[in-house]
């Protein structure tokens, strides 16, 4: 009884990243956390489609996420799980994507990827161990010495094949080969990812890309390389806050050309402008005043303004914006932005309001 209670809680949890698909699927805790959303994965399954690829192996398959992914987009997948229990969810949820897709269910192989004989393989994906083993109550490794497969053995494998490398959006980026394209997605807003692709599911010319998945749509950024660092500027009418896949991807640049914009103060992720300009890529704020940025007399405008609740953004600025909002003392009927930053250097506290999507398209 108690495995199908947990069942039954894996399952509504797993929706949030399988969609409708999770009630017909088993899960254990910690392949629930570590599965790609299934959003994402279709995203990776469409690069090895696109790149002709027939056969995929799915090196480090955990529960199938991407496996499914990739038998839905039409392509053979060849699942490996080094846990032997974990390979037996897999090749439960492989079996039913396969009778979805009215296709023979691929086979899990229980083994270590390092050493599983790639004959027949035209493709591969790996999603390097980045906790500990076990099926709950993981811990995350520190080290990308300690990831398995090793970053050795995916870079490697990506010389040979095209091949997509899942890794944190924090992963050193000394370490991204000169050859890989690197992408950083974002899901409704939260940096999921980032991917690092090889070969023939590596885009010419694109080394840095971020993708932003958001209500069913698909937006992207892309570029050679890094792009140039915004120009400051001063203080307009407009603040927008640059998604964290764009950041990560450091294409702030890119998109301050788009939004004609510049940056309140160098190193510091917002940008400023006077004109509104609606965009996928950037929360935008109608700055409204500049406050004063010593606590007391913040505390003091905002109450004379009636304040109460009060959302706090922060770049540059050395707060813990909950103990702030306890110390505000905040009373009032008047919902508001506070955005604590730096401008040319000096710390500023900024009342603004958040622009709707229909005020920024009209």
């Amino acid at each position: 009884m108690a495995a199908i209670l947990t069942q039954a809680d894996l399952r509504r949890r797993a929706a949030a990243k399988f969609g409708p698909s999770a009630g017909d699927l088993l899960f254990t805790q910690a392949g629930l956390e570590q599965a790609s959303r299934r959003i994402v994965a279709e995203a990776h399954a469409a690069r090895f489609r696109e790149a002709g690829c027939a056969c995929v192996a799915d090196l480090g398959t955990g529960i199938g996420s991407e496996s499914l992914a990739l038998l839905a987009a039409g392509v053979r997948v060849s699942p490996v799980e080094i846990d032997p229990f974990t390979a037996r969810f897999a090749q439960h949820n492989v079996s039913v994507a396969a009778a979805a897709a009215d296709v023979p269910a691929p086979h899990v192989r229980v083994a270590d990827a390092t050493g599983v004989d790639l004959a027949g393989i035209d493709g591969a994906f790996l999603d390097p161990a980045r906790r500990t083993a076990g099926s709950r109550d993981t811990r995350r490794l520190t080290s990308v010495d300690d990831y398995a497969p090793s970053l050795d053995f995916a870079f490697g494998l990506g010389d040979r094949m095209p091949t997509g490398v899942k890794l944190g959006p924090g992963f050193d980026r000394e370490l991204i080969p000169d050859d890989a394209e690197a992408q950083w997605v974002s899901v409704d807003g939260n940096v999921v990812e980032m991917g690092l692709w090889f070969g023939a599911v590596a885009r010419r010319g694109i080394g840095r890309s971020a993708l932003l998945l958001r209500d069913g749509l698909a937006h992207e950024l892309a570029a050679p390389g890094d792009a140039p660092d915004p120009e400051p500027a001063r203080l307009g009418a407009y603040l927008y806050e640059p998604d964290g896949a764009v950041i990560r991807a450091r294409l702030i640049g890119m998109l301050a050309e788009r939004l004609d914009a510049g940056t309140l103060s160098a190193g510091i992720a917002y940008l400023t402008s006077e004109r509104l300009v609606s965009t996928p890529f950037a929360q935008t704020f109608r700055i409204v005043e500049e406050l004063p940025a010593r606590e007391k007399d913040l505390r003091r405008a905002l109450a004379d303004r009636g304040v109460g609740r009060l959302e706090i953004k922060k770049r540059g600025a050395d707060v813990d914006p909950a103990a702030l909002r306890k110390r505000l003392k905040l009373r009032g009927d008047r919902s508001a932005t506070l955005v604590l930053t730096r401008i040319g250097g000096r710390h500023a506290a900024l009342l603004a309001e958040r622009v709707t999507a229909a005020e920024s398209s009209a």
